[in-house]
């Protein structure tokens, strides 16, 4: 992602995704800090004054590094913590504030807990690291009168990763914030800078050793964006309703996996449309369920209307799991796709479906997730999946473009792309063979999708969510694994999706 514009939320991806991969947030932390030690020694001589401002959050941990690393080098440094002591909650800032407050014969340490009103700062090179990434809204005291206070001052004011005050999504300023000659920003450029510039001064971006395997591999980061906070007032509805079109008189497990897999991953509502045979035997399953029963033996055209209204009420829909290959179904998924593109609704294609999807050959005009194995790929694309793992990323990426949608190839290493982007996904085992895994899967991700998320976010975290369960299970089992066991472990995954980490099942 270096040389791109990011979110506040890729940056907490970026940040778990490498403690995911053994690159701690306190290593992060480090680098951040000498990097920013490092631009003051390009510009001042040792034994000049440095003063650096710090909160009580990570990018006051930042400053605090490169507090101590300054010291190190010969500089005069002083810290004032704006915020009591009391106030830092993150385990790694308090190990480094720690470490300064045994530094007392090269670093001078005050502590500004309250709103008084402050004179200009006095010092060659003012450090800004208040507040970071995550700001949003309007200043509050005691960081408000800092940040009035160093813009009068007369120093060389150096910002860490984003000037106090600036959103870095949006650029915005509410009343105040600071104006930096330099700011270093870490890994790549905010998205709000370009909004923001005459705050930014100049801009370096510093290289903070995040693997590039932290952008490119789904991981607990991935999942952490996605979960959403649930207010006490929170009501039916508000999480979504996920309508599952499938089932045949073969095939009734598949619907029924999606649905209770989309309800273990938040959904509130799930209604599984099946043929009436298969939809009886689909409501004496379980009792979480609810079923509409359409006419005839298989999906038809004539259940359209049956279904109108529900596709309307949806905030996601599945369409194929356990449907069959019959021409009728065929032709009826063609005239659900055109409902779909007009009514814009996030949607899931896949088993049957996705061959639908084959001899139709279109552009999707809604937002949509396709998740094939090889065989459902070769269906859809024309072509066969190639061995190589980047060949075939470049050919989901390729498919991704020409159905305007995100694909979610199914394999020893999932890949998912839009076109633009493009993951892989290493969670999951040998043992998830097992027929019903991949209706589990789209059932996440369908879950997701009606609960906010974008497509591709949705299947990148459903892919990791799935691959996860799936080890937990493994773990407790070994290959002795059921579809069932994974919805069971969908919350402990979406819970805690970190502790993953301790059950990789393959080394790669």
């Amino acid at each position: 992602m270096n040389g791109t514009h990011i979110t506040s939320l890729d940056v907490r991806r970026l940040d778990l995704n490498s403690e995911y991969l053994g690159v701690s947030t306190l290593q992060l932390m480090e680098n951040a800090g000498r990097a920013v030690a490092a631009e003051v020694a390009l510009r001042f001589q040792p034994g000049s004054k440095v003063l650096v401002l710090a909160g009580v959050g990570r990018n006051g941990g930042d400053g605090m590094v490169a507090a101590r690393h300054l010291a190190s080098m010969g500089y005069k440094v002083d810290l004032c913590l704006v915020g009591s002591e009391s106030s830092i909650q993150d385990s790694i800032v308090l190990l480094n504030w720690q470490i300064l407050k045994e530094m007392t014969s090269s670093i001078g340490i005050q502590v500004l807990s309250d709103s008084s009103s402050l004179k200009p700062f006095t010092a060659d090179v003012l450090v800004d690291s208040l507040l970071g990434v995550g700001f949003r809204g309007k200043l509050r005291q005691p960081i408000l009168e800092a940040v009035k206070a160093l813009n009068h001052s007369d120093g060389f004011v150096l910002a860490v990763d984003v000037p106090t005050g600036v959103d870095a999504d949006t650029g915005e300023i509410q009343e105040e914030a600071v104006r930096a000659r330099l700011t270093v920003t870490f890994h790549a450029p905010k998205k709000g800078f370009d909004k923001a510039k005459e705050y930014l001064g100049e801009v370096k971006v510093a290289s903070i050793g995040i693997p590039p395997e932290a952008e490119h591999y789904a991981g607990p980061g991935d999942v952490d964006i996605i979960i959403r906070d649930r207010p006490p007032e929170s009501k039916k509805g508000d999480f979504g309703r996920v309508l599952v079109i499938g089932g045949s008189e073969t095939f009734s497990g598949a619907p029924a996996l999606v649905a209770l897999a989309a309800l273990r991953s938040g959904t509130d509502l799930a209604y599984v449309a099946a043929p009436e045979k298969t939809a009886e035997a689909i409501s004496s399953m379980s009792p979480n369920l609810i079923t509409i029963k359409l006419s005839g033996s298989h999906f038809n055209t004539a259940n359209l209307g049956q279904l109108k209204a529900l596709l309307e009420r949806a905030n996601a829909v599945v369409v194929g799991p356990g449907m069959g290959l019959h021409k009728e179904s065929f032709d009826a998924v063609g005239v659900l796709l055109e409902k779909l593109g007009e009514l814009k609704k996030p949607t899931l294609i896949d088993a049957d479906a996705l061959k639908a999807l084959g001899t139709l050959k279109r552009r999707l005009a809604f937002p949509a997730v396709l998740t094939p194995h090889a065989g459902e790929f070769e269906a859809v694309a024309g072509r066969k999946v190639p061995p190589g793992l980047g060949e075939r990323s470049r050919d989901v990426e390729k498919l991704a473009k020409e159905v305007d949608a995100a694909v979610l190839l199914k394999g020893r290493v999932d890949v998912i792309s839009d076109g633009q982007r493009t993951r892989l996904n290493w969670t999951g085992n040998p043992g998830m063979t097992v027929g019903g895994t991949g209706d589990v899967l789209s059932g996440i991700v369908a879950s997701l999708m009606a609960q906010g998320c974008e497509p591709f976010d949705a299947a990148v975290a459903g892919a990791f969510i799935n691959g996860a369960a799936g080890d937990f299970v493994y773990k407790e089992n070994g290959f002795h694994l059921l579809p069932t066991d994974l919805i069971e472990q969908i919350p402990r995954v979406m819970t805690d999706p970190m502790s993953h980490r301790y059950v990789k099942f393959l080394e790669r």
